[in-house]
């Protein structure tokens, strides 16, 4: 840098003074949370000993991942924590964006008010309470087989989360009525920014709503879609742990056994820290590539990306 840059440089960091204050803490927060745990992934390449130090562990190198590769679990585990995501991906994430525009369309501002309020509601019940819910409503004895059966939908009651067959069902239902008011609010944003006289431009020449939502409100919103499904797609290996971990049992574990609940398995349950850690960084490292993937494609295609 010369001189004269250098100077620039110390007079806009200067002037910036009250907004770096505003900044540091949370990078030195994040340098000491997230950064310096990071020294911990060189267990996944040990055999690590709670009784030992990490640096007294004797190295393995790429054994723990073998082991996982060539686990009986293994096609298993990644079948349920690839189907479930990609349930939620390809179904749960366009409804947000749907309901976004179909609540948009609402003129009524109390109808509009009440309905945003209610789809909000689930997002603040934590899993552990909805979890428990879910387990009683879903019962053989639960308010969704009493309605089902007296309905005529169901000849007999069904113990739902006793069967694998309706697990990713469950999980992807759920999971959607809980986050679709929520999801909806960065759409909804997104929506309130269109400038208005584009409607009452295509009013004037004839445009109906579909129309209108087609060519003005779904291309006023692309980035904002973009940059979400990027995320969405790079979190494809993260099928919600508190769900999943809730909702499981020993009678639908072949259909609810994912990645995140054996990595809390092997851990937690069985003290295997390195095996855990090693799992974990294989799905970090899977993570990334699909985000880059993700970013890719969408920049090819949308001219729209992330980074």
């Amino acid at each position: 840098m010369t001189k004269s840059s250098k100077k620039n440089w110390r007079q806009k960091l200067w002037s910036q003074k009250y907004l770096q204050l505003m900044v540091w803490p949370g990078i030195i927060w994040m340098f000491i949370f997230n950064y310096i745990p990071m020294t911990g992934i060189v267990i996944a390449f040990k055999d690590y000993k709670i009784t030992r130090s990490i640096w007294e562990a004797d190295w393995v190198g790429f054994e723990h991942f073998i082991e996982f590769f060539t686990d009986p679990k293994f096609t298993n585990i990644m079948t349920n924590t690839l189907g479930i995501s990609l349930l939620k991906l390809i179904i749960g994430f366009p409804l947000p964006i749907i309901f976004a525009i179909l609540l948009n369309e609402v003129k009524n501002a109390t109808y509009k008010k009440s309905i945003q309020t209610i789809s909000y509601l689930p997002h603040f019940i934590s899993w552990v309470v909805l979890g428990g819910l879910l387990i009683t409503w879903l019962s053989e004895t639960g308010m969704i087989n009493e309605v089902l059966v007296n309905f005529g939908i169901l000849d007999k009651p069904i113990a739902f989360l006793a069967d694998p067959n309706y697990f990713w069902g469950v999980a992807l239902i759920s999971d959607t009525w809980k986050e679709l008011g929520w999801s909806a609010i960065i759409y909804l944003a997104a929506i309130s920014g269109i400038d208005q006289q584009m409607y009452e431009a295509a009013a004037i020449d004839g445009a109906t709503k579909m129309q209108k939502i087609w060519h003005i409100t779904v291309p006023a919103i692309k980035g904002t879609i973009a940059v979400m499904f990027i995320l969405a797609v790079a979190n494809m290996l993260n099928s919600n742990f508190d769900q999943i971990f809730l909702l499981g049992n020993v009678l639908n574990a072949d259909a609810s056994q994912v990645i995140d609940t054996y990595v809390y398995e092997m851990g937690v349950g069985a003290g295997r820290y390195s095996y855990a850690t090693a799992i974990g960084l294989f799905k970090s490292v899977i993570a990334m590539i699909l985000l880059l993937i993700a970013n890719f494609t969408t920049k090819k295609l949308q001219g729209r990306s992330l980074f």
